[in-house]
């Protein structure tokens, strides 16, 4: 259906009219012009004929050009059919470490070895995929945290601008508390712009996946979980790293522990205290088993929204009137031209 934004500018159509009715028409003096020799009066008789002929259609184009121009103003759309958008009621933020021990190879896709980052890239990319109906948002994190993508049902640019964060981009350490502040104001500031209705219950979530300590950050992690907790924000903490890893060195080939540095404790206590789940990630295939279980979380329903695809149509009879403005401008032209050669 054809639905007009601003109707109240069809009223503007009668103007032309009060305008010529209010204000003085403009004086001709192309009758005071002198007609010599005698044969010109028959000649001019037919360049009044065509000149009145070639009034009346710039008359009738002005018309139409200027009813134009105002069905344009009004702003005028194509509605299509409504169509609903399944709505979850869930807000799901993922928070991704970015710190230089990211950046240990001790995951493997389809067997080639490849760093922490790339698995998480690799796995959350098919949970982000999945999650049809959420809001989702991403933060990275280091030394700082960053808000890469706030909410959105955009899965398809929280996936791409995920894929093209990288190691150290955050800096070399880690700030888990802050990455949990910045979680807890984002959802605050989505409380009160999004819901209005009070009474619907909104699932708050983040997923923090790390492979350390907090080293870092004006915010202790665990006060950062109080704050979250007293907004019934949920927490799911993922430790990443393999338990053992061989490495080569000076000495030749000797086994290493890459996740010594992860504090477990802390992301145990994180978690419990929003009423989360820590989980421990050393594998890929790990990694997918807990991104298959978050995707269990039961949503909380509420209604559906209505979406109805718009397309304008403004061009279309600004387009023809600015042509039939043209036309009016060249017939003027034409009549000058034959007025000037008359009288010279």
């Amino acid at each position: 259906m054809i639905h007009f934004e601003w109707p109240w500018l069809f009223l503007t159509l009668p103007l032309p009219l009060l305008i010529r009715y209010f204000l003085p028409p403009i004086t001709s003096f192309e009758n005071a012009a002198l007609r010599v020799p005698f044969i010109e009066d028959f000649k001019s008789l037919t360049q009044e004929n065509l000149q009145a002929t070639r009034k009346r259609w710039t008359l009738w184009l002005a018309t139409l050009a200027w009813i134009l121009l105002v069905i344009a103003a009004s702003r005028p759309q194509w509605w299509g059919e409504p169509i609903e958008l399944p709505i979850t009621g869930r807000d799901l933020m993922i928070a991704v470490d970015l710190s230089g021990s990211m950046q240990y190879e001790d995951f493997q896709i389809k067997d080639q070895v490849v760093d922490r980052l790339t698995a998480i890239k690799w796995v959350a990319g098919q949970f982000i995929e999945r999650r049809v109906g959420d809001r989702l948002g991403l933060i990275l994190f280091g030394e700082q945290a960053y808000l890469q993508v706030p909410l959105t049902f955009d899965r398809q640019t929280v996936r791409t601008l995920l894929n093209e964060s990288a190691i150290g981009l955050a800096g070399q350490k880690t700030a888990i508390g802050d990455a949990i502040g910045l979680a807890v104001k984002r959802f605050l500031h989505s409380k009160s712009s999004k819901n209005k209705n009070k009474n619907i219950n909104k699932s708050w979530v983040l997923i923090l996946l790390t492979d350390g300590a907090n080293t870092a950050g004006n915010i202790e992690p665990l006060k950062a979980a109080e704050l979250a907790a007293e907004e019934g924000l949920k927490i799911y903490t993922i430790g990443i790293g393999a338990d053992e890893m061989v490495v080569r060195d000076f000495f030749g080939m000797r086994r290493i522990n890459p996740s010594a540095d992860l504090d477990e404790k802390a992301l145990k206590q994180i978690a419990e205290k929003t009423g989360g789940r820590y989980f421990r990630a050393r594998d890929t295939a790990e990694l997918e088993k807990i991104y298959a279980l978050l995707d269990k979380l039961e949503p909380i329903q509420e209604d559906n929204l209505v979406f109805r695809p718009t397309k304008a149509l403004y061009p279309w009879p600004l387009g023809i009137a600015l042509l039939l403005s043209s036309i009016i401008i060249i017939f003027q032209t034409i009549g000058t031209t034959g007025i000037s050669y008359k009288n010279g």
